[in-house]
């Protein structure tokens, strides 16, 4: 009776994990449900909070985790390029994990987005993100990656001989408290940063890589991408967004990499705004048949942990003399008064509930393509410049409990007509011992 009871009691497990964190939908947005409430959650409180009175089986972790967004304008990684993302990636100071998202890096002309998506480019920047990160910290001689990337997707699937195991959905990883000497170093002749997902859509991009070593120490499950197109007819791929959905331990994660609408005309806000909501409506993460004993997010807002970066593209509203006057001042508290994407947060049109650190670097957009050290356009015009008000296009904000930002700044790579913005955070997992592992039927990995 208690082995025909232990996969129900499994199941509801998983649904509680969820239920116990969910969070209201801050846009009032009609989402796909993440499953309805269980009558068993009391039952549920009533073990888990006994478990951890006698033998905790809850735990809180902490990640460093580096969010990064460079919009690059249509260029290709060159061999050069290492100086400058050594400096944009702070290795001083490493991360445990590494996320970064861009835009155009493919040129945004007709063949690019009605064509079909093409990897070359995807490949190249994973390869050198890889090279630079292991360089620095792991072996350079190695191949950055367990394989080279073919397309313009990639998420982490574990090792081939996953399946002699009894795995469980989808889960990839579980924390192992103790290894021999020799399986550890048979684990850590490798590089020590590992991609575990990519998602390429014409220009927008995102890549997430992870400590190896964290792959031995926790659980890492569920890894899914999601693209959502919003740009010409609102259905290409010129704009939208790239995200990739992640469990680690009992804390799922979500992060999204954006490129919304450009454009500084009054009203230009009002699709950027729209252009969110849609990302927020149409992103899913598909569920496997086999998740019997979880319940992974299938929506971003059903995450415990959300990333939103990107060229958002939200200008300065004022005259572009008066912006120029206060840079040169560097009186960034009166030009956030300005901030396009402040106002839309504050009046609730989007966002709401959301934080995004302090900003105290001047505007990343728009450099001169001639002279990268000053904004394009201002007085005396220049011909062939375009006139733009300089404004904080790139963003990062961050939803839910349990994060906090170290760090927000930017970076002075002259490589596009943006400059590269990152922030650092610390943020907290829920990590489950071995009598919630057992229930859930958490079975070993050891990652290639």
């Amino acid at each position: 009776m208690e082995i025909k009871n232990q996969k129900p009691r499994a199941r509801s497990l998983g649904k509680w994990l969820k239920w116990k964190h969910k969070r209201g939908d801050p846009f009032h947005l009609t989402e796909v449900s993440d499953g309805g409430e269980d009558q068993s959650g009391d039952y549920l409180d009533n073990v888990l909070v006994r478990s951890t009175e006698n033998d905790p089986c809850i735990s809180i972790n902490e990640l460093r985790i580096f969010v990064g967004t460079w919009n690059v304008a249509g260029r290709s990684p060159i061999g050069s390029l290492a100086v400058d993302l050594d400096e944009w990636l702070n290795l001083k100071d490493a991360a445990d994990m590494y996320v970064l998202g861009f835009q155009e890096i493919v040129p945004l002309k007709a063949r690019n987005v009605l064509g079909a998506e093409d990897p070359t480019e995807a490949t190249n920047w994973n390869m050198l993100i890889g090279k630079t990160l292991n360089n620095k910290y792991g072996c350079p001689w190695l191949t950055p990656m367990l394989n080279i990337i073919s397309s313009e997707d990639y998420n982490y699937v574990g090792s081939p001989d996953l399946s002699r195991r009894k795995s469980v959905g989808s889960r990839i990883g579980t924390p192992m408290r103790e290894r021999t000497r020799n399986q550890h170093e048979k684990l850590n002749g490798s590089s020590k940063y590992k991609l575990m997902a990519s998602k390429k859509m014409v220009g927008v991009f995102v890549s997430v890589w992870m400590k190896r070593e964290l792959l031995r120490k926790y659980c890492v499950s569920n890894v899914k991408v999601c693209s959502v197109a919003c740009g010409i007819m609102g259905c290409l791929g010129n704009k939208g967004a790239v995200s990739v959905s992640m469990s680690i331990e009992g804390t799922s994660f979500c992060f999204i990499a954006a490129h919304l609408a450009s454009g500084e005309k009054k009203g230009d806000e009002v699709r950027r705004n729209h252009q969110v909501s849609e990302i927020f409506r149409r992103s899913s993460f598909s569920r496997s048949q086999k998740n019997d004993n979880s319940s992974p997010p299938l929506t971003i807002l059903g995450h415990d942990r959300i990333f939103w970066f990107g060229d958002l593209n939200y200008r300065l509203c004022l005259e572009d003399s008066f912006a120029r006057q206060l840079i040169k001042k560097q009186d960034w508290i009166a030009l956030k008064e300005f901030d396009q994407l402040r106002k839309e947060q504050e009046d609730g049109r989007v966002f709401q509930g959301w934080k995004e650190g302090n900003i105290d670097f001047a505007p990343t957009y728009k450099y001169s393509s001639s002279n990268h050290n000053r904004y394009s356009g201002g007085l005396p015009s220049r011909s062939g410049e375009k006139q733009r008000t300089p404004a904080w296009c790139d963003r990062i904000l961050w939803y839910g409990r349990g994060t906090r930002q170290l760090s927000y700044f930017r970076s002075e790579s002259k490589f596009s007509d943006h400059r590269p913005v990152s922030a650092l955070f610390s943020t907290q997992i829920k990590l489950l011992s071995l009598p919630v592992q057992e229930l859930l039927q958490c079975t070993p990995f050891f990652p290639p």
